[in-house]
């Protein structure tokens, strides 16, 4: 798929919920949030075939996002179904890890093929006070798990203030570098001021590269995180959403007012 600026657009990341089992300080109010209504939340049949769709249209990259992805119920029951779908090249899923030690079997099993995870601290105490109760032990066990069991190249995500320089994400570089995963530092990113920056290790934030759509729990389009503009893919049809979207993709991110990580999936 081309869009109106000429980027190839090969890859949709989905959100498959709201919800998350941290509530890490930078994503999320300490209240937690308003969660969106169950009964407004896409199905995995519904994902599925608008994913056939988007394949069909040149997709061939797709990431489960969430929230939590892990949280939502039988979550390996869609990443089966979006494995049967040919001409995926790519099905991975970024998630914290708390839940992965006991799921990346079944994952692996299901048709997923590697993990991003998020971690910026080694420090258990840090890791708590930033996931507001989170357990780093968990975090740890679930890349070990992933590994075994073949979701890789495993990479984790490090979101830093400034860059990797600073001494909890040079710690996290010379975990990843032992153990042999990727890693990718992300600049805290902030939707309402429209402040972010291209991702050190990976791809994300370049404007003129991207290659992505989003697809949130409830059925919103977006062509661009830094941006309102949602298309409903149930009332406006899933082949036109696409279409619709690849028109009025933006060229470059503003702000966001509308949406957040928690519900988007950054």
């Amino acid at each position: 798929m081309i869009d109106h600026t000429g980027r190839t657009i090969n890859y949709l990341r989905i959100s498959v919920t709201d919800r998350c089992n941290l509530r890490c300080t930078y994503c999320m109010p300490a209240q937690g949030i308003k969660l969106m209504d169950h009964a407004n939340i896409l199905t995995y049949q519904e994902i599925t075939e608008f994913t056939k769709i988007a394949v069909s249209k040149g997709v061939d990259k797709v990431r489960i996002t969430g929230g939590e992805p892990l949280v939502r119920k039988e979550i390996t029951t869609l990443i089966a179904m979006l494995s049967k779908i040919d001409g995926i090249k790519d099905l991975s899923m970024t998630t914290n890890g708390i839940l992965l030690e006991e799921l990346a079997l079944p994952l692996k099993n299901a048709g997923l093929m590697r993990v991003n995870v998020s971690l910026d601290t080694l420090d258990k105490d840090k890791y708590k006070e930033l996931t507001r109760g989170g357990d780093l032990g968990k975090v740890i066990r679930g890349l070990e798990k992933a590994s075994q069991v073949g979701l890789q190249p495993i990479k984790i995500n490090c979101v830093v203030e400034t860059n990797r320089y600073e001494p909890e994400a040079m710690e996290v570089t010379s975990f990843a570098n032992k153990m042999g995963y990727k890693i990718r530092f992300i600049q805290k990113m902030d939707l309402v001021k429209g402040t972010f920056g291209i991702v050190d290790g990976g791809s994300g934030g370049d404007c003129a590269k991207c290659n992505r759509l989003r697809l949130t729990p409830d059925g919103k389009l977006k062509p661009c995180l830094f941006s309102d503009i949602g298309i409903d893919i149930k009332t406006t049809g899933y082949k036109e959403a696409i279409e619709k979207a690849l028109e009025i993709k933006p060229t470059k991110g503003q702000c966001n007012h509308t949406g957040a990580f928690y519900n988007i999936g950054g």
